[in-house]
């Protein structure tokens, strides 16, 4: 479906509110927390109290005062946060609350605006079997509108899923550390060797989106599935117990394999339904990181 401008803004704007209450009323501290920057810097240098550290005492300072001072010091907080978002056919799919297509905008948006609030910079990437686009990490408002428009509108030109290709794109343009989000369904396989290289450098954490009927089959006779991204078509009937039953564990053995992948990654992986309340699941893991 293609949108107005008006109703583009429209939309942006709804996510600019939306997000920001839930990153004012339930992301205070946790994303902060959640997330270390890149080290700690001086910041002065202060008298010594009982209790301070006595490693950090400055010698120079406190013989020439002769008195005992400390060198304090403060997390250089500046972090850049990386999208990596899946915009393949097979996203455009859900059969309960919204398509993964929509979780995926959302969450998005969310997690640009918790790194915008605490002044750290973001950028996206786009994928699908190719690199469809790439936003450089920026800081401010009307980047993080700007992304937010681009989660909205952006088409791929493409129906795949290379991930694999994706992810090298990602090790080849941000050089500095990162923390990296995946948004992908994952309906793909062969990129472990790739996450295993930016799991070495940066702090990345996948988001995998999927629907009630990816992973159950409604007992409803003969029905056509269509591969949104092959397109192809088959007849399967779903009223058979063993159709059923091969079909979910098709699902789960694709979530085994995603959940090794990062594990063997050092990387973290969460898994979000559609009909999923999403927030709670993002402040969990905020709050277990802290």
């Amino acid at each position: 479906m293609i949108l107005t401008t008006e109703e583009i803004l429209r939309k942006v704007r709804e996510l600019e509110i939306k997000s920001k209450k839930i990153t004012t009323h339930l992301f205070t501290g946790e994303y902060h927390s959640a997330f270390k920057g890149k080290g700690m810097s001086f910041r002065e240098v202060r008298e010594y109290y009982a209790g301070d550290d006595v490693r950090f005492i400055d010698w120079n300072v406190s013989a020439r005062f002769n008195h005992p001072f400390t060198k304090v010091f403060e997390e250089e907080r500046e972090l850049t946060v990386m999208l990596m978002i899946d915009t393949s056919a097979s996203n455009l799919f859900g059969t309960v609350a919204r398509q993964k297509k929509d979780l995926i905008v959302e969450m998005g948006a969310v997690l640009t605006f918790s790194a915008i609030n605490n002044n750290d910079k973001v950028g996206v990437i786009f994928f699908s079997d190719k690199i469809e686009k790439y936003i450089a990490p920026k800081k401010g408002r009307q980047h993080a509108l700007y992304i937010v428009r681009e989660l909205l509108t952006v088409e791929a030109k493409k129906q795949g899923t290379n991930l694999d290709d994706a992810i090298k794109f990602f090790s080849r343009s941000v050089k500095q550390r990162s923390i990296a989000f995946i948004l992908s369904d994952f309906l793909a396989t062969g990129y472990d060797d790739g996450l295993k290289v930016i799991g070495n450098k940066h702090d990345v954490i996948g988001i995998r989106v999927y629907d009630k009927m990816d992973m159950q089959l409604p007992d409803a006779g003969l029905l056509q599935l269509q591969d949104a991204e092959t397109n192809k078509t088959t007849w399967i009937d779903s009223s058979d117990e063993l159709v059923r039953y091969n079909y979910q564990q098709h699902f789960m053995e694709q979530s085994e394999l995603s959940k090794n992948y990062f594990r063997k990654a050092g990387a973290e992986l969460l898994h979000v339904r559609t009909d999923d309340d999403y927030v709670k699941i993002l402040q969990q893991f905020f709050i277990n990181r802290m």
